[in-house]
């Protein structure tokens, strides 16, 4: 806001002078409302909806009436469909032509194309409803069905159309990620419909919400953190204790952090070589060194923890001014063998002598693995045979006792 130059500031006191001659009751009522006004609130007088009870937000029809003559330029929007959708949106265009001609919108379904158009004409009287008609062709491009999305060209009803198919790369994660936001038989879908009081469509890379745009926040926060692994149902309960406390009256004006659940990630980053939870030493197996003796550890343990483990300084490299030398490409390392000058047939042979060289190896390798089954144990040392020599000096005692009898 600019400043008063002297000029009006002269021209003001002026007036104020002239006031306090002509109704000295009204100048001095008008001085001492400023002197109960701040600065900023001086010169800021009573607007004629500043009425106590008077609903600000509330969104009031536009009719007929209240534009004086048609629109001066056409707006158009066109969008595209899929293939599989020509059947469905050739049986319903007539219904869908009638909704928008009430509205003084044409519609146009073009099928060589694969678009659908809507245009403003001379008996369109709100300047809005092209947007809401470009929203509604949205929706149907993207499989919501016409009853559903034509509620769109209502007061109050908007849409958001939520992209998907680029948060993750990987498609088998996509894929079980987005059938979170279904969950088992549409349960989860259909608790994010009650609590955020939207139609949710989940189809293809996107997904088609309608509702308040309240409730549209909400459903593109859960469907964003859904596809970044974060599960809707920690959503759900946080809106159904916000539904609960939006019923008592006292807590209205109150923070309700104290209230919501404060979830966090199971596996947390680790701090340092085999430091657990909140940085303290392992517990159990854990403790225990790689070698499997935990009396090997030279420092000393304190009040029974295990001491952490130290870091290894990394040696500096000398200084060089010069950057490191280029590493050679594929041609000039093909240069250097001779292979580069080699004719197309000629590197064909060396690849196939280099395969079979390969294969030979690999053949002669497991050969031999298989050979050490037939391969004979080592054998224990033989007993002694019976009738050794322990029986021979046996016989000859005998004989010796026989010879004397």
């Amino acid at each position: 806001m600019a400043r008063k130059n002297a000029a009006q500031k002269a021209a003001a006191a002026e007036a104020r002078a002239k006031l306090e001659q002509e109704d000295p009751e009204e100048f001095a009522r008008l001085e001492d409302e400023r002197k109960g006004k701040s600065k900023k609130q001086m010169h800021r007088k009573d607007k004629p909806w500043d009425v106590e009870g008077t609903d600000h937000w509330a969104i009031e029809p536009f009719t007929e009436t209240d534009m004086t003559g048609p629109l001066l330029e056409e707006s158009s929007f066109a969008t595209l469909f899929a293939k599989y959708r020509e059947t469905y949106l050739r049986e319903i265009w007539g219904h869908v032509e009638t909704a928008l001609k009430k509205h003084g919108i044409e519609a146009v379904l073009d099928l060589v194309e694969g678009s659908m158009t809507v245009k403003t004409t001379r008996k369109t009287y709100d300047p809005y409803i092209i947007f809401k008609a470009r929203d509604l062709i949205k929706l149907l491009a993207r499989s919501v069905p016409f009853p559903q999305a034509v509620k769109i060209l209502e007061d109050g009803m908007d849409c958001d159309i939520i992209k998907i198919g680029n948060v993750i790369r990987n498609n088998e994660r996509f894929v079980k990620r987005r059938q979170r936001i279904l969950g088992p038989g549409g349960s989860t879908l259909k608790a994010i419909e009650l609590l955020t009081q939207c139609y949710v469509l989940v189809q293809g890379n996107t997904v088609a919400a309608m509702g308040g745009h309240k409730g549209l926040k909400e459903v593109r926060k859960i469907v964003i953190d859904c596809m970044k692994n974060v599960h809707p149902i920690y959503h759900i309960k946080e809106l159904m204790i916000k539904r609960e406390l939006a019923k008592d009256p006292k807590l209205a004006t109150e923070n309700w952090d104290r209230f919501l659940p404060k979830f966090r990630r199971r596996r947390e980053k680790k701090r340092g070589p085999g430091a657990g939870e909140g940085g303290a030493a392992p517990s159990g197996a854990n403790g225990i060194p790689v070698n499997g003796d935990a009396s090997t550890s030279t420092a000393p343990a304190v009040d029974g923890q295990q001491p952490p483990a130290k870091k290894q300084k990394k040696e500096k490299k000398p200084y060089t001014p010069f950057p490191p030398a280029q590493l050679p490409s594929k041609i000039d390392r093909q240069l250097e063998s001779g292979e580069y000058f080699l004719k197309p047939r000629e590197k064909q042979q060396r690849e196939e002598q280099k395969r079979i060289a390969k294969q030979a190896a690999v053949t002669a390798e497991r050969q031999e693995e298989r050979a050490k089954a037939f391969v004979a144990p080592a054998e224990a040392p033989a007993r002694a045979a019976v009738g050794g020599v322990g029986d021979a000096k046996k016989d000859k005692k005998k004989r010796k006792r026989d010879e004397e009898a």
